[in-house]
């Protein structure tokens, strides 16, 4: 299995633990109020997104329910599914590298050979 494939895989497995979590939480919700707010909020923050970016996306999504008076659970998941995407996309993903010695963090999922990435980078 090549790096992408680890990757893919890796990333596939993620993926399929947030939206289960999430799901699981649409599933025994079916009333916008504040406590389907906190277990979405715990869900996220249990599905390794973290806790500053869970109170993020969890503050825009209840000023947009009250904003646009959203009332149906799968409205809130549409929404839900806007603000995680616009938090993706406001991300600055240039490397920044003028001084010397320059830090850089790698994240990954187990397996995907990160050290790899560090030496054939470094060279």
């Amino acid at each position: 299995m090549g790096f992408f494939d680890k990757l893919k895989s890796g990333l596939s497995k993620t993926k399929a633990s947030i939206d289960g979590k999430i799901n699981d939480v649409f599933s025994t919700f079916r009333k916008v109020d504040e406590e389907l707010l906190e277990e979405l909020e715990e869900a996220l923050i249990m599905s390794d997104i973290g806790v500053t970016t869970s109170l993020e996306i969890i503050s825009r999504l209840r000023d947009r329910i009250k904003k646009e008076n959203i009332k149906e659970a799968e409205e809130v998941k549409n929404v839900l599914r806007e603000e995680i995407q616009n938090i993706l996309e406001v991300c600055d993903n240039s490397l920044k590298l003028e001084t010397k010695p320059s830090v850089v963090l790698v994240i990954g999922v187990n397996g995907v050979r990160k050290d790899y990435f560090y030496w054939k980078n470094s060279q």
